[in-house]
């Protein structure tokens, strides 16, 4: 320290030194001030910013664990997904080889049913043909359109059920048939073959030229009565009839039929006879269904019949106009044949 007599001298100058150090203890001071309070606010924000970094921390773990959990959920809906993708590709995959199984199974069927088509069309033009030819025949046996007629409906009915447009030309034919038919005049056996019995009775009674020739002589040889004549002796009248005999042996007469005029008895018996057998034929033919065999046998009974029997005898010309009348029915009576429709059956088979 100082002795104070040395700082006597000295007062007046020593307090200078005491304000600058009062002075600069203040600032002093306002500068602890000033440290402390930067301190305090340092601290302060420290502490603000540590609850805010604790809480931007909870926040993050926070959101850490949702972020896990969302992971979690993600990698649990990732595997089921992929499950998923897996059990739907499974699933694609078989849909797949059904599918194509079906799609198979389609096109197996498909020919099946183009096979079963085809075979039914087959059948169904095979059957029509066999019941037309059947029906054809017997139409030909019988002599009667009535066969033809229903195997005609009957195809037409089954050819429009089946609703094939490759089928309507031949639905067509087989009307145009059946018009035909249906306009054609019916075949009468039953009449045909009364007429041929009624003939057979008419050639028993049937004249022959023989018999009338010598029945017109026994008429020329009888006396003629005379109204004012007197009753001769029984020798004249034997000389009368002795007279007329002798007459008798010689005879002249115009004969158109040599043959007809010199029949016996019995060779005019076998004429009728054979008249007779010409008509059964004719008849037999009838119920056989040979009419150009029929038409020959009329045919051959006419001209017998012209050439042996009197012409100018009733029972003559009955005959003659019932034979050409059955010649007549028989040619026009013609079973109608069903080409075009058998033709069109042909056509139609062919096009499969």
């Amino acid at each position: 320290m100082t002795p104070p007599s040395a700082d006597l001298p000295d007062t007046q100058p020593a307090s200078e030194p005491h304000v600058s150090g009062a002075n600069t203890a203040q600032r002093s001071w306002w500068v602890l001030f000033l440290v402390g309070t930067l301190a305090l606010l340092a601290l302060l924000s420290s502490v603000f910013l540590w609850q805010k970094l604790s809480r931007i921390q909870e926040q993050l773990a926070r959101q850490s664990a949702d972020s896990g959990v969302q992971a979690l959920e993600a990698k649990t809906w990732a595997k089921q997904a992929q499950e998923t993708v897996k059990d739907s590709a499974a699933r694609v995959a078989l849909l797949e080889a059904r599918l194509a199984e079906v799609a198979s199974q389609r096109t197996q069927l498909e020919d099946l049913m183009q096979s079963l088509s085809r075979s039914r069309d087959e059948n169904l033009l095979v059957d029509i043909e066999s019941a037309l030819r059947i029906a054809q025949q017997q139409a030909l046996m019988t002599g009667s359109t009535e066969p033809l007629v229903a195997a005609l409906q009957s195809a037409q009915k089954r050819v429009q059920r089946t609703v094939q447009p490759r089928l309507m030309p031949l639905a067509r034919t087989l009307e145009k048939d059946l018009e035909r038919i249906n306009s054609l005049p019916g075949f009468d056996l039953p009449g045909l073959m009364l007429k041929l019995d009624e003939g057979v009775v008419l050639v028993d009674g049937l004249v022959l030229a023989n018999a009338a020739t010598s029945q017109q002589s026994r008429l020329s040889q009888q006396p003629e009565p005379l109204a004012n004549a007197t009753p001769i002796s029984w020798w004249m009248a034997g000389l009368t009839r002795m007279g007329d005999e002798f007459k008798s042996l010689l005879r002249v007469s115009r004969i158109d039929s040599p043959e007809a005029a010199l029949l016996s008895p019995e060779q005019a018996f076998f004429v009728r006879e054979n008249i007779k057998l010409k008509l059964l034929n004719a008849r037999l033919g009838l119920l056989a269904r040979q009419k150009d065999g029929v038409r020959a046998d009329l045919h051959a009974s006419a001209i017998l019949v012209r050439r042996y029997a009197e012409p100018q005898s009733r029972r003559t010309t009955q005959l003659l106009q019932l034979l050409e009348q059955t010649t007549e029915q028989v040619r026009t009576a013609e079973v109608p044949r069903i080409e075009a429709s058998l033709t069109a059956l042909s056509a139609a088979a062919a096009a499969r």
